[in-house]
């Protein structure tokens, strides 16, 4: 379903991204961790259409992409960002948020549309007319899951879609998508800090560093301290070292 090959980033002088290359079948899940700036969600922003600063191949579904991508590419690949709160408008209700996307796409049965998105992300319909200050974070959060499936994508791309919310509405966000992924037959491309939660939803996870993809591995390879690279070695020592730290 996605596929790149030596895909490049430059900003400037600055090579964000150095010929990152891999493959996520269909209804799969691929995460990819790694420090901050890393150059990780740079990737995600290139294959998403948001940045058109790359050379290399990008393809969709086998369909080469360009800079400048198609409106139904908009409704095959759709991406939840980090910040629920931010990537939501402030003066517009859920209703109005949930629309718009059904509006460009010229989908029909609005009402019904809008009444089972919120429903498959367990929300009740009485959230529809309230706006994301009146919600808590989780429940921003499952507002932008929505409404990112509710034109029927068959990707998502999800940029660190918990690390802005508690850790007791973490596990509940990371369950959901893993439920929607089987129900709808999704792909995910999962780009994370925390090794766990990436782990949770992937099963095979991208180790970037400096720009570079240094080393693919399963996750539960990864769990399990089998890797190749010191790199990835010591982010999940590291990881590990967090988790257990004591609270407070």
């Amino acid at each position: 379903m996605i596929e790149l090959d030596n895909l490049t980033v430059r900003f400037g002088d600055v090579e964000a991204v150095k010929a990152v290359s891999f493959r996520v079948s269909a209804g799969c899940a691929f995460g990819l961790v790694g420090e901050s700036g890393s150059g990780k969600s740079t990737v995600l922003r290139a294959i998403a259409g948001l940045n058109a600063a790359w050379s290399g191949e990008v393809r969709i579904g086998g369909v080469p992409q360009t800079s400048k991508r198609s409106k139904d590419f908009y409704r095959q690949v759709q991406m939840v960002f980090q910040d629920p709160y931010g990537s939501l408008h402030p003066r517009q209700t859920i209703d109005r948020s949930l629309s718009e996307p059904l509006l460009v796409h010229g989908l029909v049965g609005i009402e019904g549309r809008i009444t089972r998105a919120l429903a498959e992300v367990a929300l009740p319909n009485a959230v529809r007319f309230r706006y994301p200050h009146q919600l808590s974070g989780g429940q921003r959060q499952r507002v932008a899951i929505a409404r990112a499936l509710i034109a029927e994508p068959e990707v998502l791309l999800l940029d660190e879609p918990t690390s802005a919310l508690d850790v007791s509405v973490q596990a509940e966000v990371l369950n959901l998508l893993s439920e929607l992924r089987e129900t709808r037959n999704l792909t995910y491309i999962m780009v994370g800090h925390n090794l766990a939660a990436v782990a949770h939803l992937c099963g095979t996870i991208g180790v970037m560093r400096n720009g570079a993809l240094l080393e693919t591995v399963g996750a539960d390879d990864l769990c399990a301290g089998h890797v190749l690279h010191e790199y990835t070695r010591r982010l999940r020592e590291l990881s590990v070292e967090i988790d257990a730290a004591p609270a407070g």
